[in-house]
């Protein structure tokens, strides 16, 4: 499952791929746990005569290869994203699948689709390959149990995520077909957000469907259908929130948000350099023209407090290339970008490259919340 989201949990660092730390959460344990100890009874069914310590042996190496198959489908959505020049935060393996944290948002539909398809299709291939083995080994043995599980599991993998609703892959490329079609991609999360609400209505459902026939596996298949749905359903939520965020505000202009800039000597002292901006974005210039950057007020603050007649160049915030946004630029990307940036204000510059006002990240924030 591919993500634009911002996790804080941890785990164990287990390599980098490409750059990419793969993280294995403290929950993908009791996840293979539960699948060894559902998975052993089944081997004797499969392979009747099955020794016990072969039957557990044979359910922690399908663990563990079921593990494998979700690595290699979250790979598929980080070289995707990575080939599209969409960076990836890293790759986490938990106890319901992986996610792979892309950190900027595809900027068109037909890359939005490629991200969302490509793990899947990496199931897909598993499944195949996994199956071709199956086929042309002796059916009732161990080893062909395993193979088969695991060319059974990676379809499972794969139809899975492919149900249309957020956050699943299946909702991604939803969401890709839609903003194609009406070049919205708002609309396109509101639909796959529906259909999130869908999928996890389907699998309460099926559980509490198997509970009424008495099936077998009822409590088994209850509790995982309801664990997932609820993942579900906060992804789709989740999904929906980061869509408002990022959402640039119906009529409103860059020019609306930027407040007035002015240029100050980099020598000049903190204090005055302070009680001069009155709320102005301050852009400090050394003697050779080149600019030391923008004025940190909280910075300047505290420097003011005890050395007033220091250089301004002290409080002064680096203009870098990310903070730098251009006057016309779109507002969904100025939204991305300021989004996607550790800095609080950032310089707006027109087409020629001169200072056209500061755009700080609490004034975008209340004018998107002011539109939603």
């Amino acid at each position: 499952m591919a993500a634009r989201i911002s996790e804080r949990e941890g785990g164990l660092l287990l390599f980098r791929v490409a750059g990419i730390p793969v993280v294995l959460a403290p929950s993908w344990w009791i996840g293979s746990a539960i699948v060894v100890a559902f998975y052993a009874p089944l081997v004797d069914d499969l392979a009747p005569g099955t020794p016990p310590g072969v039957g557990l042996l044979l359910a922690a190496l399908f663990a563990v290869f079921l593990g494998l198959s979700v690595l290699a489908h979250e790979l598929g959505h980080c070289v995707a994203a990575l080939r599209l020049g969409l960076p990836v935060r890293r790759l986490r393996l938990y106890l319901l699948g992986g996610l792979s944290e892309i950190m900027r948002t595809p900027g068109k539909p037909s890359h939005e689709g490629v991200v969302a398809g490509a793990g899947p299709l990496v199931s897909v291939a598993l499944a195949i390959i996994f199956g071709v083995g199956a086929l042309v080994m002796e059916p009732g043995d161990v080893v062909w149990v395993l193979v088969f599980q695991i060319a059974a599991a990676n379809v499972a993998v794969a139809v899975f995520n492919l149900l249309p609703g957020l956050p699943l892959d299946g909702g991604r490329i939803v969401r890709a077909g839609v903003w194609a079609a009406t070049g919205q991609r708002a609309m396109g999360t509101r639909v796959a957000v529906v259909g999130g609400f869908v999928v996890a209505v389907a699998l309460v459902a099926w559980s509490l469907y198997g509970i009424a026939e008495g099936a077998e596996d009822r409590w088994l298949r209850f509790g995982v259908c309801v664990l997932t749905a609820w993942v579900v359903v906060a992804g789709a939520r989740s999904e929906l929130a980061s869509e408002r965020r990022r959402t640039w505000p119906v009529g409103l202009t860059l020019a609306d948000l930027i407040r007035p800039v002015l240029q100050l000597p980099a020598e000049s002292p903190v204090a005055d350099a302070l009680s001069t901006s009155a709320g102005r974005g301050v852009v400090l210039v050394r003697a050779d023209g080149v600019a030391a950057g923008l004025l940190d007020t909280e910075l300047a603050r505290k420097l003011a407090a005890s050395s007033p007649f220091a250089p301004a160049e002290q409080a002064a915030e680096p203009i870098l290339p990310e903070t730098v946004l251009l006057a016309d630029e779109p507002g969904e990307e100025i939204v991305e970008r300021v989004q996607g940036t550790a800095a609080w204000q950032f310089l707006v510059v027109d087409l020629e490259g001169r200072p056209a006002g500061v755009l700080r990240r609490e004034d975008l924030r209340a004018a998107i919340e002011k539109g939603v």
